[in-house]
């Protein structure tokens, strides 16, 4: 009796464990839905890139900033400090795209702002599209993201919510607002200048505008914005950080006999174009953030169960940078104007879709070189590429080798395009030649480097100038024979400056996340511009773009 009895309490007693067990670890699949919306309640991502930053101007204009601003997302957000650009070349078009897509031009396809184009023997616009035609002005709309080739970030959140939310890119250029957004936003708007002053769009994304952005045109703002005068924030005996007002590295706007404060804008404008001065002054940058507000409001971004997606790209940074260099009292004015912008964002987002709703990413389209000619004023080794010079150079490089000065069809961003016909017809081999120029060309004033595309098509370098050669390298879009300058090079006037090279100056950019469910911090590891695409489809918890590296920042994941 007593061993039936405790053989009916160990059976009893296993039951008892069985049911424990599978009610312990059973989650019924609605239950794992919620816990799934939970996690993840970003309403709305805001990406932000600033048209031609540097990463030191975070320090180098640090006490300049107030609290609300870059010191915000510095102090309260997650801050990378060694992200860089690992491709050249560093230009608009190419660091929007790889930004957004998490691939770099050997990838992606967009391999320039313009390039020469092999198969139609003609240049080419990054975001040119003849099937479209403007919206909202007379021209300069006919415009489409088709020459991505991959997917990007807004196209991957699209898809993940079968095609509900929203992806809106908005800038003062049409490529920054066009190739962020990708190729399913459900609108871009950028600024016509000249004598439009508007925002406007392409039949690939609308027939008609909004009635909230024609309001918004309507009002005003860029004339009101252009009749102002632009004075330095502070006193501008304070801008210690940059040269004297009056140098001679910098350019001047057309009007102007000196780049020195005031610019009385509404005489200037009569002179620059009207409307286009609007780009190249800091008040481009508050109608750009006045136009991110509208967009915000007119189109109910981060008020429904789905996630928005907002980009902005400031361009007139970029603008200014150019003209006077980024040791001008004008660079600084603008970052420190810049500052005053973002604040004015951030306490919108907070109000409007509010503080734990959105999270935003802040960052570069590529960084800048110091004027090269201000560089040789103090012994630092610098100088200027002669494009006419070097066309001759490789004419005659071709005539002593080949006895023909026909072979080369294009030389454009720094490739040289054979004419293979021409070639072939002389029963030559390409291989042969493209390695016979690019053996030559390093002879030239100011190169530096140069490699065949076949040998970019058959050695993996792993590190150096080579190495971001290759990863700017597109084997059915590049020409045949590639090469760099030498370290603050370019072709440029000697007043102002430039940028697209793979060396620092132009690579390091600022890389900061902020809001939801982003943590305080900051690391100085080693990131490359393309991680920010797939570590936000792992943050959003989505598919990465078709052709991301798959390199995350797993600092903020965690």
């Amino acid at each position: 009796m007593k061993k039936l009895f405790f053989l009916l309490f160990i059976s009893l007693s296993l039951v008892q464990c069985i049911a424990i067990k599978s009610t312990t670890t059973t989650t019924p699949v609605s239950s794992l839905s919620n816990n799934i919306q939970q996690i993840n309640p970003t309403k709305l991502v805001v990406g932000i890139v600033i048209d031609q930053m540097r990463y030191d101007y975070l320090i180098k204009f640090y006490n300049k900033y107030g609290d609300g601003g870059f010191k915000r997302l510095m102090n309260k957000g997650y801050n990378l400090e060694n992200v860089h650009f690992n491709y050249i070349p560093t230009y608009t078009a190419v660091g929007h795209t790889s930004i957004y897509t998490g691939a770099t031009p050997a990838t992606h396809g967009i391999i320039s702002n313009n390039w020469y184009d092999k198969f139609s023997k003609k240049y080419i616009y990054c975001a040119d599209d003849d099937r479209y035609s403007t919206v909202g002005a007379k021209s300069g709309g006919n415009k489409s993201p088709q020459r991505i080739l991959t997917t990007t970030i807004t196209d991957e959140l699209r898809l993940s919510q079968n095609m509900k939310g929203k992806t809106i890119g908005i800038a003062i250029k049409d490529r920054a607002a066009i190739l962020p957004a990708g190729h399913t936003a459900t609108a871009a708007y950028w600024f016509e200048g000249n004598n439009e002053g508007k925002f406007i769009t392409s039949t690939f994304y609308m027939n008609e505008l909004p009635s909230w952005v024609i309001a918004f045109n309507n009002s005003g703002k860029a004339n009101t914005y252009l009749n102002e005068t632009w004075n330095t924030y502070y006193d501008i005996s304070t801008y210690t950080e940059s040269l004297a007002d009056n140098n001679p590295y910098e350019g001047l706007y057309k009007g102007k006999n000196t780049p020195t404060f005031p610019y009385n804008l509404a005489v200037l404008r009569k002179l620059n174009n009207n409307y286009d001065l609007l780009k190249a002054v800091p008040q481009g940058n508050a109608i750009t953030t006045d136009f991110a507000e509208a967009t915000i409001i007119g189109e109910n971004l981060g008020e429904t169960k789905f996630t928005d997606f907002l980009t902005i790209s400031y361009s007139s940074t970029d603008y200014v940078g150019h003209l006077f260099g980024p040791n001008s009292i004008e660079l600084e004015d603008t970052y420190i104007r810049l500052d005053k912008e973002l604040e004015k964002l951030l306490i919108f987002l907070d109000n409007q879709v509010g503080e734990n709703n959105y999270m935003l990413f802040l960052t570069a389209d590529h960084a800048v070189v110091p004027v090269p000619a201000y560089l040789n004023s103090i012994k630092i080794p610098g100088g200027y590429f002669e494009s006419k010079e070097f066309e001759k150079f490789v004419n005659e490089i071709t005539l002593n080798y080949f006895n023909s000065g026909e072979l080369i069809e294009n030389i454009s961003n720094y490739q040289i395009f054979l004419n293979k016909e021409k070639v072939k017809s002389l029963n030559l081999n390409v291989h042969n030649v493209s390695q016979i120029i690019a053996d030559e060309i390093i002879n030239f004033d100011k190169v530096y480097k140069s490699v065949t595309a076949h040998t970019l098509q058959t050695t993996s370098f792993t590190s150096g100038i080579l190495k971001t050669i290759q990863n700017g390298y597109n084997q059915k879009l590049s020409g045949d024979i590639l090469f760099s300058l030498e370290p603050s090079t370019i072709k440029h006037s000697k007043k102002g400056t430039s940028h697209g090279s793979g060396y620092n100056y132009d690579t390091h950019v600022p890389l900061i996340f902020y809001g939801n469910r982003i943590q305080k911090g900051k690391t100085n590891k080693y990131y490359p511009i393309t991680s920010i695409a797939p570590t936000l489809a792992h943050f959003l918890r989505i598919t990465e773009p078709s052709g991301s590296t798959n390199e995350l920042i797993y600092e903020i994941l965690e």
